[in-house]
């Protein structure tokens, strides 16, 4: 029986090679040798890129975010003696979108998520919002395969270094946005990209940041990531006193 190719390329090929780096990165890089890849591949995979309902890491997505909120919570209650107020400020520091893409790109999981070129194009593979999705996700695979230790572990190992009493990584000005935006009960702040140019290789992003009752801001980048975190500055600088 002929095998199946798009475009020239054997998909049988490719999905066992998507599978076998899946499980040496898994592996090496989160420290869980998963019994259903599956999981994992869904994890890693973006809407654009989904070939049925289901098959991207939305699902996972809103399970992870309920798993990591409950370890870190549980952390931050065994290593600070606060208030309810500061262990909830903490909580949100440690479990929103900054912070999540901040793991996300310490695992270089950018480069795994299956996503359309155009997407990819866009500079989403490396935009806050899916990495800390996907980190989220991740957390939920490796909850549903493994069970609550082995997700505890994952999380303490990964967002663990992040808990240093002054959280130094919250100095990121979409990190003092979002606990601007927290504090003043504002909602979570916004991030849309209003303009892109330039080449494949040298594009420029400008982003426009907002938070409600605020006029937006914008601000611009070589990154999406740069474009927001400049964006972020300019909308700080305008809310602070």
């Amino acid at each position: 029986m002929a095998r199946k190719t798009i475009y020239g390329i054997d998909v049988a090929a490719a999905q066992a090679d998507r599978r076998a780096r899946l499980a040496a990165w898994a592996r090496d890089i989160l420290g869980h040798d998963f019994a259903d890849l599956a999981l994992l591949d869904r994890a890693l995979t973006h809407g654009s890129a989904s070939r049925q309902a289901g098959s991207s890491y939305q699902r996972l997505e809103f399970l992870g975010d309920r798993v990591l909120g409950c370890v870190v919570a549980s952390l931050l209650y065994g290593r600070h003696d606060e208030a309810e107020g500061r262990l909830t400020a903490r909580l949100h520091a440690m479990v929103e979108g900054p912070a999540n893409a901040r793991v996300a790109r310490g695992w270089d999981a950018g480069a795994l998520i299956a996503m359309e070129p155009v997407s990819r194009g866009k500079g989403l593979a490396d935009s806050d919002n899916v990495l800390g999705d996907v980190a989220e996700a991740i957390v939920a695979a490796v909850f549903i395969d493994a069970g609550w230790p082995a997700a505890y572990m994952l999380v303490q190992r990964h967002w663990g270094p992040l808990m240093a009493a002054e959280q130094p990584f919250l100095n990121d000005p979409k990190s003092s946005l979002q606990q601007l935006a927290l504090k003043r009960r504002l909602g979570m702040p916004e991030y849309l990209v209003v303009g892109r140019e330039g080449p494949d290789h040298a594009p420029q992003f400008t982003v426009e940041a907002s938070v409600r009752g605020a006029a937006p801001a914008t601000g611009s980048g070589r990154s999406r990531q740069e474009a927001e975190k400049a964006a972020a500055t300019a909308l700080l600088t305008r809310l602070e006193p």
